[in-house]
């Protein structure tokens, strides 16, 4: 096994790895940026590398500096964790041009199952189910206007290397198209320095459906069943479960082997997720394939008892997986709140600052992943998540008392939360009765109908 593990990330999830090498007796090396100095991360990995100023661009987006990090403390391995380098290819190329061990998917996976377009195509190829739209990538506003003609209106326009929602517009009327598609591109541009983009039908009232896969180097691939993400706010999810209460054992088994049909159709290694749309009539579709450990990876563990992030290591290293599919069992169910300091009043503004204080819930089937404590300023440059509040229970009603419990429980002072927001998320009425879909926020949240009112000015 490997001996000394570089982290190349930040916040809850650089704890989440830490933790995780621990546990196998592995060394772990952290990086920081200036700011960063006073991280858990830092003061938990047997040792930490500053690699450059505050700025993600500087510094945990600097190839070059985590590289020499890695080479200078002699780390076999980087764990990239999810967001910053996370699916960026030059990442895993620079490891291995200087022998390092990347902890995840290869180079050619990352970019072609990376490139939403390019993955439709293997889809297609396939024969998994794909939402109708464009057969490949283009940056020219006129031909993804001829595509989203044939295909109908609504579409949704989408960066081909995007994620989290950015470089992504829903477009109701022709006469809005050319100009959300320029949006849409330059924010591409910005964000993932590509301006690619392609154009799908927009799939009304789903839910958003995804498949975690395990794949080692030997041709062995299991699916650890589904994750409901529908809960979104701008295409950023906001509350996950595990299982999705609605389907069947009959529809699991379906969109599960059409998952591994995805994997495999490209040999593909390590952790990855096989995301779905799941219309009304329960017909599903490939959108995407993640190629990294997924922010809402806990809940899949508290329902299968399998730590995802040592199957990753153990996978890197070149082990079998000695789980096969039989024995994978969906035991209860589990539902993931992410704790973000922000404030809904103000349209989510993020509210960096100092942390006066902070207690954190327990008790049976509590979890809580965080990087925070009473005294930690929280940097103004990074995303505003500081934690993700897990709850396990034998079914979803429990689950969802247990969080319900554990939200009244967690107390941060000193900035603002979305803890309120969310409480009153999972206690909505349809909400408990599990009636969602991925403009639930907009509708039943904030009353905003914005299908509706965009569709009939069209």
């Amino acid at each position: 096994m490997f001996k000394k593990i570089l982290i190349a990330n930040r916040g809850e999830i650089a704890l989440r790895i830490i933790r995780a090498c621990k546990d196998m007796g592995i060394e772990t090396v952290a990086v920081y940026s200036e700011i960063d100095e006073d991280s858990a991360h830092v003061h938990m990995a047997d040792r930490a590398i500053c690699i450059g100023p505050a700025t993600s661009k500087k510094s945990y987006l600097n190839i070059d500096n985590i590289i020499s990090a890695a080479l200078v403390t002699k780390c076999e391995a980087i764990h990239p964790g999810y967001g910053f380098l996370s699916e960026n290819s030059k990442l895993v190329e620079a490891c291995e041009l200087n022998d390092i061990k990347f902890i995840g998917p290869s180079k050619e996976h990352m970019e072609k199952m990376g490139n939403k377009s390019e993955a439709k195509k293997t889809m297609i190829e396939a024969g998994v189910p794909v939402v109708p739209g464009s057969q490949g990538s283009t940056n020219k506003a006129e031909e993804a206007f001829e595509v989203a003609k044939k295909i109908g209106f609504p579409v949704i326009i989408k960066a081909a290397s995007g994620g989290g929602g950015r470089g992504m517009r829903i477009v109701y009327c022709e006469n809005e198209f050319i100009e959300k598609f320029n949006m849409a591109k330059s924010e591409s541009a910005t964000a993932f320095n590509d301006d690619a983009m392609y154009v799908e039908k927009f799939i009304e009232e789903p839910r958003h459906i995804e498949f975690q896969i395990l794949a080692d180097h030997y041709g062995n691939v299991i699916h650890l069943g589904e994750r409901d993400c529908t809960l979104q706010r701008r295409n950023q999810k906001v509350l996950e479960e595990a299982p999705c209460a609605i389907i069947g054992e009959d529809l699991r088994n379906k969109m599960g082997e059409m998952a591994l049909r995805a994997a495999k159709s490209v040999h593909y290694t390590n952790a990855g997720t096989i995301e779905f749309l799941l219309d009304k009539h329960n017909d599903f579709y490939f959108i995407e394939m993640n190629t990294r450990i997924q922010v809402e990876h806990p809940v899949t563990e508290m329902v299968t008892g399998i730590d995802l992030i040592k199957e990753q290591i153990k996978i890197a290293y070149g082990e079998r997986l000695n789980i096969t599919q039989d024995q994978i069992k969906i035991n209860g169910h589990a539902i993931e709140c992410r704790i973000n300091a922000e404030d809904p009043s103000k349209d989510f503004r993020p509210s960096p600052g100092e942390i006066e204080g902070y207690f954190p819930p327990g008790g049976y089937g509590v979890r809580m992943d965080s990087h925070i404590y009473s005294g930690y300023k929280i940097p103004p440059t990074y995303d505003s998540m500081i934690g993700k509040l897990i709850v396990w229970g034998k079914d979803r009603n429990e689950a969802i008392d247990r969080m319900k419990r554990a939200l009244d429980e967690l107390a941060i002072t000193g900035i603002n939360t979305n803890i309120e927001f969310e409480k009153a998320l999972v206690s909505n009425e349809k909400f408990l009765k599990n009636q969602l879909d991925t403009s639930f926020i907009d509708k039943e949240m904030f009353n905003n109908k914005v299908t509706e009112t965009e569709a009939n000015k069209c």
